[in-house]
């Protein structure tokens, strides 16, 4: 066992991020409610360090600055040193990234903040080099000192704009929500990188929620612009060095406008969008490379990021070796050593070159199709496929005798419950792959550790749940039940999220926004109570629950949840009017409003061979569901009892047609 100089009190830390750390010299403390009250009665600034496991800048600022002993020893004497995952406390995280972001107009992880005794920020950065770290350090320390009345006064500024962000305006009720969301998305478009797919800048990132935006939205208009922007892009991240051509799997994004050099971790609330984003875009466009792709990331799910008791790990690290991309990168002769005479046509399909396509080595991406090497190679399309196959099970071995990123194995409530919702989408889309299996898996494994009562846990490791949920668990959670039901699984998880969102609604509803709150009442409030209304790379809380109200309002007859949510859109419309591209998820709950949201309810002997035949066919915002029992869902209990032949209602607008007894009657008004 290795022996360390130093040890300090993140080694009783289950995040392995902050395990990352216990051996820095630095006296890292992990946060907690008692930080505020030590460090007033200490009067010591509080130097509150935030990142995550799979960051390379990160790591790079840990070896120059925490690592250091000189540095550390100025950090120790001046300040209270507080490590954070930003994983386990997004509600802290978020507090500061917007400080972060008013004070240098930037953001991004690592995210340094030097807080007054009372939590407010006062400074802050992302990465700095050994020199400037130290520097901010020392000028910070001295400023406080000698100008105390100053800092206290430019942070309470600070934090008076942090609460600014979180003040929202109701706008007017628009008459016509569609149309306004039609205008801000013609000049969205207009951003489009039609050649390479994504928008026109670097870097890029998946965001697979605005590519499901624009499926729907090109199935309402047919703007061909929505199909070939959602095409062009799925295409060329899976072509790209963004994904992983041996292994499976998306890393976080691509550094250039081209999908090539990638950020290298691989995030598992990337890859479990993309599931569902793919999966969609296989059904819509039926294109059979996009079901492959699915399947790829089922493997690589499967093999690399679920645990052996269930539930899936978060994250797989950016380096290995202190090297980024060191894993995934190879040398022109060791690829030939490996693959002897199967070595050209791989090297030519993955555009590996003898100088390397990178700085480090080569990436694997593609830019020649299988019809480009079936001509030059004189093979046929089928035997280019096999020996491209064979080559990459040997790479699979070959890489398997490196050192592999590091593994953040915790358990993360809400991604987790997004990894499900992505299984559920691609049953849903892709029934034949039985995906569904793995959905339902997963969700019971979840369920056994992170509800106590209706109370959500966020995190698992080491046997142990911790951390109140935050609103986004909740969100991620109901989304998930909502979806498995629809994909045929048991009514029970409908049961269950329509009781987790009146729990919800207990503990972070806002009456004065109509909004939830990110945190609940009995958290720790630090400066303001966060309302997450922007869609990222993670749709926001707000407009999980919002479309998740809508849905539930239907199944339950719940007019309260349908005035809530459509409360929320009229509130949250000014700010879309504003930055539209923040918004995607909130769009698509516009979207299906002007569509219809129906529910196909299917009873009696023929009633699966009519849902298969149905699932042939895209059905937008359109569930199929089967009657098979005595329901508690009140949709559902309207039609109990016993049929004598396969029946079947169609809902929309809380009101069901009369029964329909063929499936060509049913596939009529279904068009």
């Amino acid at each position: 066992m290795a022996e360390h100089k130093f040890t300090n009190a993140l080694i009783s830390a289950q995040s392995p991020y902050l395990i990352q750390h216990a051996h820095n010299p630095v006296n890292w403390i992990e946060w907690s409610d008692e930080i505020i009250d030590r460090a007033k009665l200490e009067d010591k600034l509080i130097l509150v360090s935030i990142g995550y496991s799979s960051c390379h800048w990160c790591h790079v600022m840990a070896h120059e600055c925490f690592e250091n002993e000189e540095t550390a020893a100025i950090m120790n004497a001046h300040f209270i040193c507080v490590k954070i995952d930003r994983e386990e406390r997004p509600d802290i995280d978020q507090i500061y990234m917007d400080a972060l972001q008013l004070i240098t107009g930037q953001g991004g992880w690592p995210l340094n903040m030097i807080t007054l005794p009372d939590g407010r920020p006062l400074h802050g950065g992302t990465y700095f080099p050994k020199d400037k770290w130290e520097n901010v350090l020392l000028s910070l320390h001295k400023f406080y000192e000698e100008k105390k009345e100053e800092a206290y006064q430019f942070a309470t500024q600070l934090s008076n704009g942090i609460r600014k962000l979180d003040v929202f305006e109701k706008g007017e009720n628009d008459t016509n929500q569609f149309q306004t969301l039609m205008g801000l998305l013609n000049k969205w478009k207009q951003q489009f990188d039609l050649v390479w797919g994504g928008y026109n800048w670097s870097p890029k990132f998946p965001l697979p929620n605005q590519w499901e935006l624009f499926i729907g939205i090109h199935h309402i208009t047919n703007d061909e612009i929505f199909a070939e922007a959602v095409q062009t892009t799925l295409h060329k991240m899976y072509e790209g060095g963004i994904f992983d051509h041996l292994a499976g799997g998306f890393a976080r994004y691509s550094t250039d406008s081209f999908w090539k050099v990638p950020h290298f971790e691989k995030m598992l609330y990337d890859n479990a969008q993309l599931m569902g984003t793919y999966a969609m875009a296989a059904k819509y466009f039926k294109e059979p490379v996009f079901e492959k792709v699915v399947a790829h990331m089922h493997q690589f799910i499967s093999e690399f990021m679920t645990a052996p008791k269930g539930g899936f790990y978060s994250a797989l690290d950016a380096d290995s070796e202190g090297i980024e991309g060191k894993y995934y990168v190879w040398e022109f002769e060791e690829l030939h050593e490996v693959l002897e005479e199967n070595a050209p046509l791989f090297c030519d399909y993955f555009s590996v070159t003898k100088e390397g396509n990178w700085e480090e080595g080569n990436i694997l991406f593609r830019t020649k199709t299988i019809e480009d090497l079936s001509d030059f190679f004189q093979l046929t399309a089928k035997e280019i496929e096999q020996k491209i196959n064979h080559c990459r099970k040997l790479l699979l071995l070959e890489r398997s005798k490196r050192i592999a990123p590091g593994l953040d194995d915790k358990i993360i409530c809400s991604w987790n419950a997004l990894m499900i919702k992505g299984y559920a989408q691609a049953h849903i889309y892709l029934p034949a792959y039985n995906y569904i299996e793995q959905a339902t898996n997963a969700i019971e494994s979840l369920l056994a550790w992170c509800l106590e009562g209706k109370q959500v846990f966020r995190i698992y490791k080491n046997g142990k749940k911790s951390i109140a949920g935050f609103a986004e668990d909740y969100a991620c959670l109901i989304d998930a039940l909502i979806t498995l039901y629809e994909a045929g699984a048991s009514e029970k998880y409908c049961l269950l999220a329509q009781e987790l969102m009146d729990e919800c609604i207990k503990q972070f509803w806002d009456e004065s926004s109509g909004l939830f709150f990110f945190t609940s009442a009995q958290q720790q409030i630090l400066i303001t109570r966060k309302i997450e209304a922007n869609d990222d790379v993670i749709p926001a809380s707000n407009s999980i629950l919002a479309k998740c109200l809508n849905r539930l309002s239907y199944y339950f007859e719940r007019n309260d949840y349908s005035q809530m949510q459509a409360n929320m859109i009229v509130t949250i419309l000014p700010k879309m009017k504003k930055f539209p591209n923040g918004y995607s998820n909130w769009m698509q709950l516009i979207a299906q409003e002007e569509k219809g949201f129906k529910q196909l309810i299917l009873k009696g002997s023929e009633a699966i061979n009519w849902k298969n035949n149905l699932s042939k066919s895209f059905q937008y915002n359109t569930v199929i569901l089967i009657h098979t029992e005595e329901s508690k869902i009140p949709l559902m209990a309207s039609k109990n009892g016993t049929v004598e032949k396969t029946t079947a209602w169609l809902c929309t607008n809380k009101t069901c047609s009369a029964p329909i007894y063929t499936i060509e009657a049913l596939q009529k008004i279904l068009v």
